[in-house]
């Protein structure tokens, strides 16, 4: 064990290889110098195009998605092999490799840009005309389209979502032959293909058109903008800010990890940039490995709610609801702080119990230096804030926010890009793009199934049924009026909803989570009357949970290879200081004033909702850490759980009889406080 602790403390240690091995999207396959130049060619060919067809191009919508599908299939083929060993292999070159990549490979990399573009390429009318009768031609490329999206998917992000496809096009064929409500009459192969690739409804429905019209562009933004010194500025200020207080790495760790939250959507890229300074500050000071990864991973998983750029299903639920970017970021910043308060309430009492101290002077960067140094690399990021919150479009903001990374990079001081960064940039933003694409395209297929058989209504109808049967079953075991059927309705529709998107989100991506569970969902909630912007930031919420969730808890466990701890023990701990991301949701189904821009909304709700939200959320850290200003009592402990439940729920009542009732034993934690010396 103190062998892999060194190594977690090392330096030298390659993070590159450790977010290779813990994030499948970024395991990509060694290969020759010639192959890589053709690669990198495509990957800063697919940059441009997108920033050029954002900024100044005018292609029709269709032409657009199957352009960005082309790219996003063609390049998975040649930078991800079909078995492990391909990605752990470098090949030499041969008659049926060459280049080191399977003639296979080159085949189906060819035929999926050549299935891709096919449709998007024929004239308008000429589509017009064949949906619903596609010729046999049509036929074959949509199948070829279908079958290489799939294996796509399966190399870069593994088989869970490629299995939850093929289940879905099973039920669209056979659906004859299943049971009660979710018969249906079944479609043939040709009908299928015929959905799923002729019309806007599959392939090249909304997720794929997300990603191709927003996603990329924010993700090649977060790319340049961490390259031009804004991840170093975040990370360095939030040593010089929260460093020198009790326990100070750990803050030091929420506070860089929400700020490059505001830059990167990812879980993986977040945990493994700032954890690799981070976790050994933190286990330097006295946390326990797993506690310090924990740490890491909670607050790196908050990138994906923390404006503006938030992950990908963000931009996609601009999409389904056709409301403003500028609403959904107004929507998700107090949710996202008081996941941060969750967080750092637990690691200040955790620091206080343990008496752990803060970074010596001499141990932090100067925040005047750290200022003077990168100040311009902020400039990037005013200009993106600025124009989305003054209503402009998201991939507006997006390439004039690319525009003013390549602009400053290329003058500051500190930092300055070369024409080689550049490249590598481009490239690696594209690189960061493909699975994020390759998942939407699949979930074209599952939504796809979806709208063709009407699966959503019988699902919702189940879920709001069998919801309403629990709730008639316990209202008669309840003090009369205390509670209507309805509500214990919504209460139990909400828990299958989340239970069902921490098991989905266990196996595969969030914005793929988000995309077929509000299918789902959705109608459901919006039967037992919840707005529809509340329904889907409930959904995506809980998917964003899953990366802390064990068994398959990918950002506890990238966090977990960086301080050498147990990678079970550390997605539990994960999850128990992210207990707070897990109170939200219902928070605001019951008070949607949290999210500002709801009906109704009025500031009186929204003081009130905060407030309860932030003082349940402190008190049930302290029940789950014991300790406060001083130790808690198992009783105590227990209590406090209790009655930070009560003070969450929404209503100044409910808030004042939590706080009542919780005030004895804090007022003994004073007196405790007081009389050791430590208040």
């Amino acid at each position: 064990m103190s062998g892999t602790d060194n190594r977690a403390t090392d330096p030298t240690i390659d993070l590159a290889e450790l977010e290779r091995k813990y994030d499948p999207e970024m395991a990509f396959r060694p290969t020759g110098r010639t192959v890589a130049v053709l690669v990198t060619t495509a990957l800063v060919a697919m940059s441009i195009y997108h920033y050029y067809a954002a900024g100044f191009g005018l292609i029709r919508e269709l032409v657009h998605r199957g352009i960005h599908i082309s790219f996003v299939l063609g390049l998975i083929f040649l930078v991800f092999g079909a078995t492990r060993r391909e990605n752990d292999t470098l090949y030499p070159s041969s008659f049926l490799r060459p280049g080191g990549i399977g003639i296979w490979d080159w085949g189906f990399g060819l035929l999926a840009v050549a299935a891709a573009l096919y449709l998007p390429l024929l004239p308008a009318s000429a589509i017009s005309v064949r949906v619903g009768n596609p010729s046999g031609f049509d036929v074959f490329m949509g199948t070829a389209l279908i079958l290489l999206t799939l294996e796509a998917a399966r190399r870069s992000i593994g088989w869970t979502l490629t299995a939850i496809a093929v289940a879905f096009m099973a039920y669209g064929m056979f659906g004859q032959h299943m049971p009660g409500v979710f018969r249906h009459p079944g479609a043939s192969w040709n009908a299928l293909v015929n959905h799923l690739y002729m019309t806007d409804q599959g392939i090249y429905g909304i997720a794929v058109g997300a990603v191709a019209k927003y996603v990329f562009l924010f993700v090649l933004f977060g790319v340049l903008a961490t390259r031009i010194g804004l991840g170093k500025l975040f990370i360095d200020a939030a040593s010089s800010i929260a460093g020198r207080y009790a326990g100070g790495p750990a803050k030091v760790a929420i506070f860089s990890s929400a700020l490059l939250g505001t830059i990167s959507g990812s879980s993986i890229a977040n945990t493994v940039t700032t954890g690799s300074l981070t976790i050994p500050a933190m286990k330097k000071v006295g946390y326990r490995p797993h506690f310090a990864a924990a740490v890491e991973a909670t607050a790196s998983t908050g990138g994906q709610i923390t404006p503006p750029i938030m992950g990908a299903a963000a931009f996609i639920m601009v999409e389904f609801l056709e409301i403003p970017y500028r609403d959904i970021v107004y929507a998700a910043m107090f949710p996202a702080l008081l996941h941060y308060v969750g967080i750092f309430a637990m690691v200040h009492f955790e620091a206080k119990r343990l008496g752990l101290r803060g970074l010596r002077p001499d141990e932090m960067p100067q925040m005047m230096k750290v200022f003077t140094d990168n100040w311009l690399a902020v400039i990037p990021l005013l200009v993106l804030m600025y124009l989305i919150l003054s209503g402009r479009t998201p991939d507006y903001a997006a390439v004039w926010g690319i525009t003013a990374c390549i602009v400053v990079g290329f003058i500051t001081p500190h930092n300055r890009l070369t024409v080689k960064d550049l490249i590598d940039a481009l490239s690696l933003g594209a690189k960061y793009a493909l699975a994020v694409g390759a998942a939407a395209a699949v979930v074209g297929i599952v939504v796809g199934v979806v709208t063709l058989t009407g699966t959503a209504f019988r699902l919702s109808y189940i879920i709001t049924q069998t919801a309403a049967n629990i709730g008639a079953t316990l209202t008669p075991l309840l003090p009369d009026g205390w509670v209507s059927i309805n509500a214990l309705a919504l209460f139990f529709t909400l828990l299958f909803t989340a239970f069902a998107c921490i098991l989905m989100g266990a196996g595969i991506p969030t914005t793929a989570t988000y995309i077929i569970l509000v299918s789902v969902a959705a109608p459901a909630l919006t039967l037992l009357g919840v707005e529809p912007i509340v329904s889907h930031f409930f959904v995506f919420y809980y998917g964003v949970l899953a990366d802390i969730t064990p068994p398959v808890a990918l950002a506890a466990y990238a966090a977990a290879g960086i301080a050498g701890s147990n990678p079970f023990q550390t997605g539990n701990t994960a999850f128990r200081l992210g207990i707070a991301k897990a109170l939200v949701p219902f928070v605001f189904v019951y008070s949607p004033a949290l999210l500002i821009v709801t009906q109704g909304f009025t500031w009186e709700a929204f003081a009130v909702t905060l407030t309860g939200a932030t003082l349940g959320i402190v008190l049930l850290a302290g029940a789950f850490t014991g300790f406060m200003v001083a130790p808690l009592a198992r009783l105590e402990r227990v209590w406090l759980g209790l009655v930070a439940l009560l003070v969450v729920a929404p209503g100044l009542t409910t808030m004042l009889i939590g706080v009542a009732l919780a005030s004895p034993v804090l007022l003994r934690q004073v007196l405790a406080a007081r009389k050791s010396g430590t208040g």
